[in-house]
C-alpha cells in the first residue's frame, strides 16, 4: 500500500506540530485547494484540529492545524496493558466490544447504509477503516490498529473488534487477516461479513 497524501500530512504534523494548507501545498507539491481538501477530511475524521486562523495575505483567513489530541500521544496503552495483565482472562472481550459499539443501528437498514455508518463510527475511533466488495461479501479493512502498542501481548483485543463490528453491522463476521503488512509496511486487518 503506498503512503497516502493524508498519511504524509499526518507525518509532517508529527514532526512540525502545526501546519497551514499553504505550507502543506508547498511541502507536498500540490495545489492549495487540494491541501485544504485533505486537511478538511482529516479534520472531519478528528485526526487533526483547527487551532487558529490567520490572515495569509489577500482573501480568506488561513486555518492552522495540529494533530488531534488523541493522535499526539498519551499513556493509555500502558494503562490498558496493565489492566489487561491484571484482569488476565476475567474480561469478556466480546462484551467489551459490544459495550463500545453502544446502541447499534437498525439491523433492518440496507446493508450499504450499515456499512457506511460502521465505517464512519470506526474512523471516529481512529481505525482508518474502509470497506470494499469481495467475491464472498463485503470486507472491512482496518488500516490502523488503535491498539497496536499492546496487540502482540493481548491478541484477545481482536475478539473485541470482531464483536464491535458484529454489533455495528448486525451480522456475523470473521477475521480474514490480522496485522498483514501492506506495501508501505503498514499493518492492516480484514474482517469479512458472512452471508446469512
Amino acid at each position: 500500500m503506498p503512503i497516502t497524501t493524508r498519511q504524509k500530512i499526518l507525518d509532517y504534523l508529527k514532526r512540525n506540530k502545526t501546519v497551514s494548507s499553504r505550507e502543506i501545498a508547498r511541502v507536498l507539491q500540490m495545489t492549495s485547494a487540494n491541501a485544504r481538501h485533505h486537511l478538511g477530511i482529516l479534520a472531519s475524521d478528528r485526526r487533526v484540529e483547527v487551532i487558529s486562523e490567520r490572515q495569509g495575505g489577500r482573501g480568506r483567513p488561513e486555518k492552522v492545524y495540529r494533530l488531534a489530541g488523541t493522535l499526539a500521544g498519551d499513556n493509555l496503552s500502558v494503562l490498558a496493558d496493565a489492566l489487561l495483565m491484571e484482569a488476565n482472562t476475567k474480561v469478556e472481550m466480546e462484551a467489551v466490544g459490544q459495550r463500545i459499539a453502544g446502541e447499534s443501528g437498525d439491523p433492518g437498514q440496507p446493508l450499504m447504509h450499515r456499512l457506511a455508518t460502521t465505517i464512519e463510527r470506526l474512523n471516529t475511533m481512529h481505525y482508518q477503516a474502509r470497506w470494499e466488495a469481495g467475491s464472498e461479501g463485503p470486507r472491512i479493512i482496518l488500516g490502523r490498529c488503535p491498539y497496536s502498542a499492546i496487540i502482540q501481548k493481548h491478541p484477545q483485543l481482536c475478539k473485541m473488534d470482531l464483536a464491535l463490528l458484529s454489533k455495528l453491522l448486525g451480522g456475523k463476521l470473521e477475521q480474514a487477516m490480522k496485522l498483514a503488512s501492506g506495501a508501505g509496511g503498514l499493518p492492516f486487518c480484514i474482517f469479512m461479513l458472512k452471508s446469512s
